[in-house]
C-alpha cells in the first residue's frame, strides 16, 4: 500500500521559490543594465541546474488532506497577487517616473517582467479559477487581467479541460506541429471558442450575449482597468510596455501549452465520442525543482486526470502510468522555440507513446486532419 506524507508547513515551504524572483526584480528596477538578465537567467539556467542537482520526486501528498492543512500551500497563491501587481506597475513606474533606465532597458525589463507574470503570475492564476471559493476565482481573474488573458478562465475549465487531446481543443498540440504555427492558433481560437461558450450559456439562460452575467464584462473591464493605471503611468508609452509584458505572458503559457499535450491525443471512439482523459494524455515531469517553482504545473497527467485536486495533492506517475519529459517545462519551452530540434527530440516519444497505448491504431493521418482515425 502506498505510503502518502502529510501536509505540513515544512513541505509547503518549498513552494515559495518563485519569492526568490522578487530581490532579483528589485535589482533590475534599481540598477538597470545588464542586472536584467538575472530574472532570464534564475528562469532557465538556474532552474535546469537545481533540477538537475535535485533530481526527480515521486513524493506525494495524502490526496484526502483537509483543506485546513493546505493553508501554507494555498498561501502562495493568495499573496502572488499583490506581488504581481507591483512588479507589473512598479516596473511602469522605474521606467516613466525615474531616469536611470534607457529606452532598451526598459524594454529588456518589460521582457524580464512578462516572464515573471507568465511563467508564475499564469500559473498561479490556473491553480486559482479552478477552486470552488469564489474569492479565490476572483485572485485569478485579477491575475489573468496583468496580462490581458482573462478569458483563459473560460476556455481552460470548459473547453480544454473537456476537449483535451481532440479536434475541439485549440491548444492541444498536433504531432509534427511547428510551434509558430500552433501559437497564432491557440491564441485566436482560445478567444472565439471561449466567447462561443458563454455566449451559447446566455443563450441557454434565455438572456441577451451581452447580457451583464457574461464574465467577459469581468475580463474586459478588469483589462480596461489594468490599461488606464498604465496609462496614467507613462502614457502611450506606458500602454505600449503593459501590452509588451502581456503578449511575453501569454507566449509563455501557450508555448506551455504546446508542450503539455503535444501530439498527445485520445482515442475516437465513434459519433464524435472520445475516451475518458487519463494520465497518459499529458505530458508529466517529475522534476523537482521547477515543480516547486510552477506549484505542480509538470504534474500534469494527475492534473487532467483529476482537475479538483489542489495543486499540492497532485500525484506523480511513473513511466508505465504517463509519458515522461526529458526537462522540466522552462527548459522544454526554450526548446520549442526551436522547432527542428524539438521534433527530433519529442517526435520519437510520440511514435512511441502510440505503439504502447495504441496498437490497434495503424493510420494516425486522419487525427491530425481532425477526423476519425482508422483501427487495425
Amino acid at each position: 500500500m502506498q505510503q502518502f506524507v502529510t501536509p505540513s508547513i515544512r513541505n509547503a515551504l518549498p513552494f515559495w521559490v518563485s519569492l526568490l524572483f522578487l530581490p532579483l526584480w528589485l535589482v533590475s528596477v534599481t540598477l538597470g543594465g545588464w542586472w536584467i538578465i538575472l530574472i532570464p537567467i534564475y528562469t532557465i539556467l538556474i532552474t535546469a541546474i537545481a533540477d538537475k542537482a535535485l533530481g526527480l520526486s515521486d513524493e506525494n501528498l495524502d490526496p484526502n488532506a483537509a483543506e485546513d492543512r493546505l493553508f501554507w500551500h494555498r498561501m502562495i497563491t493568495w499573496i502572488w497577487v499583490p506581488i504581481q501587481v507591483i512588479v507589473v506597475f512598479g516596473g511602469l513606474i522605474a521606467v516613466f517616473a525615474f531616469d536611470h533606465l534607457s529606452v532598451t532597458e526598459a524594454i529588456f525589463l518589460t521582457l524580464a517582467t512578462g516572464a515573471i507574470s507568465g511563467g508564475v503570475g499564469i500559473t498561479y492564476s490556473h491553480e486559482l479559477i479552478h477552486q470552488k471559493d469564489r474569492n479565490e476565482r476572483l485572485m485569478g481573474d485579477i491575475l489573468l487581467s496583468t496580462v490581458l488573458y482573462g478569458h483563459f478562465r473560460t476556455e481552460h475549465i470548459m473547453v480544454h479541460h473537456r476537449y483535451v487531446g481532440t479536434p475541439r481543443d485549440v491548444v492541444t498540440a498536433k504531432y509534427n506541429e511547428n510551434i509558430y504555427h500552433f501559437l497564432p492558433r491557440a491564441l485566436v481560437g482560445s478567444f472565439l471558442s471561449a466567447w462561443r461558450v458563454e455566449a451559447a450559456r446566455q443563450v441557454k439562460r434565455g438572456n441577451a450575449v451581452w447580457d451583464r452575467s457574461n464574465p467577459f464584462w469581468r475580463y474586459g473591464g478588469f483589462a480596461l482597468i489594468n490599461l488606464f493605471l498604465a496609462a496614467s503611468i507613462g502614457g502611450f508609452g506606458g500602454v505600449a510596455l503593459f501590452v509588451l509584458q502581456a503578449l511575453i505572458g501569454i507566449f509563455y503559457l501557450e508555448t506551455i501549452d504546446y508542450v503539455e499535450h503535444y501530439g498527445l491525443v485520445r482515442k475516437h471512439l465513434g459519433d464524435g465520442k472520445y475516451e475518458h482523459t487519463a494520465p497518459r494524455h499529458s505530458w508529466n515531469s517529475n522534476h523537482r525543482f521547477t515543480n516547486w517553482l510552477l506549484i505542480n504545473l509538470q504534474r500534469h497527467s494527475d492534473h487532467h486526470y483529476k482537475p479538483e485536486r489542489r495543486f499540492p495533492l497532485l500525484q506523480t506517475y511513473d513511466e508505465d502510468e504517463a509519458p515522461q519529459l526529458p526537462y522540466g517545462y522552462p527548459i522544454m519551452a526554450a526548446i520549442a522555440s526551436h522547432p527542428r530540434y524539438f521534433r527530433r527530440m519529442m517526435n520519437p516519444k510520440v511514435r512511441q507513446w502510440r505503439r504502447k497505448y495504441y496498437p490497434e491504431i495503424v493510420d494516425w493521418q486522419p487525427y491530425k486532419e481532425g477526423t476519425t482515425p482508422m483501427p487495425r
